[in-house]
């Protein structure tokens, strides 16, 4: 078995050191275990550590506000190490638990850009590693069919043969990403493009807390080309906080998803998903906040006119082609934007597309090289908002010229396959950062480190 000792120095919040050590020992009784594979079918053992140093080129801004991108700063690095445990509770059964360390911090604590560059990044201010429980949810499947196929052991999943048709239950404490608008292509930001905007549908605001986590249920149906997939999860109770909403009758988020396979010969594939959402929460108006704002000639505040009553509802379109040797994806994503966005990122509409390539066609494998671009956006009520100095929790530049964030992203992914290690350089181009002509265009540069086991 490999044993991974990382040891992360932080010196304060603006600056970090850290030292990335990968040990590997040898266990003879630990390695059986995992290669075993009648004990498999009941444990499932992994661990992840991303490191993710990350800088921006200086830029120009004729004006900047409490939540912009600053225009010049030091490199920022965040880091992530996650502990997968599986264990089988009964036939079909199992319970996932998920403890998670992370630290460091964001370009501008993760302020100033809509679709921001670094998906590892939280929106908080702490540079100090914290350990917390980040999923500890009991799975239950009901096989619809007798066909069968074998699913390999992997994080939060179990080694078994598993029907083909099944309805599954899910409790517990996850991420909703983990379950809807999947993509294997543009899914994960420790290993394919890290802008938030890339790794989800960025209208859609997924309830979770400040680390991505929420307690929920979700039911999964699921048959050989199409599956149907609901889930009804608990919101943060302020905007991008962490404690969960218990007052569920009026918080509450809900998602529905369909999703269709079509097979157009034995490796070309196509599968889309359909998403429809609703979240209730304590959320405040913005053409409310911009009224009392001009009322009281002051600048507009969403935090003053906040009310259970307040909902926001929305839709995602995520597609995918496979061919040999990668494949391509789509999303477009819309919510109203009447009211304030509360758990993911500032984006009302959004539409990404991309190009990611396996390294088998220069006999690489392992590697990758993705390509990808994305255009948010905002509702008129949201924008009329930040022109009059509005702030929300990720975005305000005290006002705002209007434009379409552009977000082009370019990375590759480098296997080093003896030390199960993934080196990724990524570069970011975004045009218009928070919707600002008058900010930008900014240039990111990073260095992503992914071990896995």
């Amino acid at each position: 078995m490999h044993f991974l000792f990382l040891r992360v120095q932080f010196l304060n919040q603006m600056k970090m050191k850290f030292v990335f050590v990968i040990l590997i020992a040898s266990f003879p009784a630990a390695a059986q275990i995992i290669k075993d594979s009648s004990i498999q079918k009941n444990w499932s053992l992994h661990l992840q550590a991303t490191v993710i140093p990350q800088y921006h080129f200086n830029f120009a801004a004729k004006y900047s506000g409490n939540n912009s991108l600053q225009t010049s700063e030091g490199t920022k690095v965040s880091f992530t190490n996650t502990y997968y445990v599986g264990r089988r509770l009964w036939r079909n059964a199992a319970i996932f638990i998920n403890a998670e360390i992370a630290g460091g911090e964001g370009l501008s604590k993760a302020t100033g850009i809509a679709g921001f560059p670094n998906g590892e990044t939280f929106r908080i201010g702490s540079a100090e590693p914290k350990l917390y429980l980040a999923r500890a949810y009991i799975e239950q499947k009901f096989p619809l069919s007798d066909d069968k196929e074998l699913i390999e052991d992997d994080q939060n999943q179990l080694r078994q043969y598993r029907a083909i048709s099944y309805l599954a239950i899910r409790a517990g404490k996850f991420s909703v990403a983990d379950f809807f608008d999947d993509n294997s292509y543009s899914h994960d930001p420790r290993t394919d493009f890290m802008n938030w905007s890339l790794m989800s549908a960025g209208a859609w605001d997924y309830p979770a807390n400040t680390r991505g986590y929420t307690n929920g249920l979700v039911i999964e149906l699921k048959k050989v080309d199409w599956a149907l997939r609901g889930g009804l999860i608990q919101v943060p109770e302020f905007a991008n906080g962490q404690v969960l909403d218990k007052n569920i009758n009026n918080a509450f988020g809900s998602v529905v998803e369909a999703e269709k396979q079509f097979h157009l010969n034995k490796i070309d594939k196509i599968v889309i998903r359909l998403g429809g959402f609703y979240n209730k929460a304590r959320m405040g108006n913005y053409n409310e906040a911009v009224k009392e704002g001009l009322i009281q000639f002051l600048s507009p505040d969403i935090t003053a006119n906040r009310k259970y009553s307040r909902d926001k509802t929305g839709f995602y379109i995520n597609a995918e082609h496979q061919f040999q040797n990668g494949g391509t994806f789509y999303r477009y994503s819309w919510n109203d934007g009447n009211n304030e966005t509360w758990a993911f990122t500032e984006i009302d509409r959004s539409f990404s597309t991309g190009l990611s390539l396996n390294g088998n066609a220069w006999k690489r494998l392992g590697d990758k090289i993705g390509i990808a671009y994305t255009g948010n956006g905002i509702s008129k009520p949201h924008r009329k908002y930040l022109e009059n100095g509005g702030y929300g929790f990720i975005i305000g530049d005290g006002k705002l010229n209007y434009g379409t964030e552009n977000v082009f992203e370019l990375f590759y992914g480098y296997n080093i396959k003896e030390l199960h290690l993934l080196l990724s350089p990524d570069y970011q181009f975004i045009i218009h950062p928070a919707y600002n002509k008058d900010r930008g265009p900014v240039q990111t540069v990073a260095l992503r480190l992914h071990f896995e086991l």
